[in-house]
């Protein structure tokens, strides 16, 4: 009895459903091989992002909301002359962010200031596995570089910046993990 009272009640829903509820589509949650298919192995690897650039107009400030606001561990004051900066490097755990300040009046970050006076994202950092394979290949698919050849970066390793009109507007700086 409890079988049949069960067989009508899912009889009666599914003509239910049937009828006035409007059919969902299911999610297919494989990604389509297609994809991958044709795509040549690449001699380098992209890594993990290593940090997010903010560009500051006073940089004691910016590291004191960080510090002693938010609570953040921050590092020194670090210039880089080569670059034309100062960073302090903000640690977060899974990624860093640097705040960048200028450091002599042809600093890029002098220039990205007097357009943007409050600051901002400056540029995004991801780490490489072959900084140099990287280059040799991002030439290859014309993406344009911003100097000839890798630079020492804040961390001591080469890094390389892609030009943003390349990168959907996003100064891109790859560095040799």
């Amino acid at each position: 009895m409890a079988s049949s009272l069960l067989k009508v009640a899912v009889t009666g829903l599914s003509r239910c459903a049937r009828h006035s509820v409007p059919s969902v589509r299911a999610l297919s949650l494989t990604v389509p091989v297609t994809v991958s298919k044709g795509v040549p192995q690449s001699l380098w690897k992209l890594g993990r992002l290593n940090h997010v650039a903010i560009a500051v107009p006073d940089l004691e400030k910016a590291t004191a909301l960080y510090r002693d606001v938010l609570g953040a561990q921050v590092s020194a004051t670090v210039p880089l002359p080569e670059h034309g900066v100062y960073t302090v490097f903000v640690e977060l755990g899974n990624t860093k962010l640097e705040l960048l300040h200028p450091l002599g009046e042809k600093s890029p970050i002098a220039g990205f200031l007097q357009k943007n006076k409050a600051g901002g994202m400056h540029h995004i950092c991801i780490e490489v596995d072959d900084i140099n394979a990287a280059i040799v290949d991002l030439k290859e698919k014309k993406i344009r570089l911003l100097s000839p050849e890798p630079r020492i970066g804040a961390h001591g390793k080469p890094v390389m910046f892609l030009h943003p009109k390349d990168c959907d507007g996003v100064l891109v700086e790859i560095e040799q993990a």
